[in-house]
């Protein structure tokens, strides 16, 4: 199948995702939320007890990133992919709680493909070792969460054309899987 692009905002996402097929390229621009293992950790704490958590779970998409700070006039400093297998023991119930989508970098387990599969949702790859160049498509950061955990903190982005890669699609193909 060739390779199609499409340039898509974080509203349309979930409308969209059943016409994604992995290798697609795909240009987000809206809102997403940074999250890595600390604040997951966190995250599911405040699920268990019952607590508010820090941003809607429902059709969310959560970028596995740990922003450093601003510089330049930048909204954030570096900003590249966290490897998602750490996230794996999480996603399921994220995505079971509405989550719509993850960006990160790498090959996830065959739990959290039958959670995306079960769920309609999708798993998006960002080029690791590019963070300096994903940071220029970010317009605006702010730390909404666990200040305390620095560079993991969760924080809301605004993100224009973000370059993104499907890695998993809604029916359970793997990019990772096409040469196996």
């Amino acid at each position: 199948m060739a390779q199609r692009t499409f340039n898509i905002t974080t509203a349309e996402l979930k409308s969209v995702i059943p016409q994604l097929a992995v290798g697609d390229r795909v240009y987000l621009s809206g809102t997403v939320y940074t999250s890595r293992d600390a604040a997951h950790k966190r995250i599911f704490q405040l699920l268990d007890s019952g607590g508010e958590l820090p941003f809607p779970i429902e059709n969310s998409i959560v970028y596995y990133a740990g922003p450093t700070p601003a510089k330049n006039g930048m909204a954030v400093g570096s900003c590249g992919p966290t490897t998602s297998s750490r996230m794996d023991a999480f996603a399921p119930r994220l995505l079971d709680l509405g989550m719509i989508g993850m960006i990160g970098k790498g090959d996830r387990s065959r739990e959290v493909i039958e959670a995306i599969k079960r769920n309609g949702a999708i798993y998006l790859c960002a080029v690791g070792g590019a963070g300096a160049l994903i940071a220029r498509c970010i317009t605006s950061a702010e730390e909404i969460a666990f200040h305390d955990l620095g560079c993991e903190s969760v924080k809301i982005l605004t993100i224009s054309e973000l370059p993104l890669i499907v890695g998993i699609d809604a029916a359970g193909n793997s990019i990772f899987e096409r040469n196996k």
